[in-house]
C-alpha cells in the first residue's frame, strides 16, 4: 500500500499537475490527465461533471480522503485545492492509487 500523501508532495514537486475544477475538466476533456483526485469535500455539482467527463475518456478518478485544505497543503499551496489533475506521476508512484 502507497503513502497517498507522500505521493501527491512527490508529484507535486517532481511531476506535472493542475490545479482546479477548470483545469481539471480541461484536461479530462483533452484525455491530458493520468488520474484526477477530488477532495472529500468537493461540491457534488463539480465531482459529478469531473466523473462524468472522466468516464468518456476513460480517466481514472479517486477520492483523496482529506479535506481541500489538507490537498492543498500537501500541493505546497496556500489555499484550498479541492481538484488535482496529475498529468505526468515525476519521481512518485501515484499512479498505483487506482490499482487498490
Amino acid at each position: 500500500m502507497i503513502d497517498v500523501n507522500k505521493a501527491i508532495t512527490t508529484t507535486a514537486k517532481t511531476g506535472k499537475i493542475q490545479i482546479g475544477a477548470i483545469s481539471a475538466l480541461r484536461s479530462a476533456k483533452s484525455k491530458k490527465a493520468k488520474l484526477i483526485l477530488l477532495a472529500s469535500n468537493c461540491p457534488q455539482s463539480i465531482r459529478e461533471d469531473i466523473e462524468y467527463y472522466c468516464r468518456l475518456s476513460e480517466i481514472p478518478v479517486s477520492l483523496f480522503k482529506g479535506e481541500s485544505s489538507d490537498l492543498g497543503a500537501l500541493c505546497g499551496k496556500p489555499f484550498n485545492v479541492s481538484v488535482l489533475a496529475i498529468k505526468e506521476p515525476g519521481d512518485s508512484n501515484i499512479l498505483k492509487i487506482t490499482e487498490e
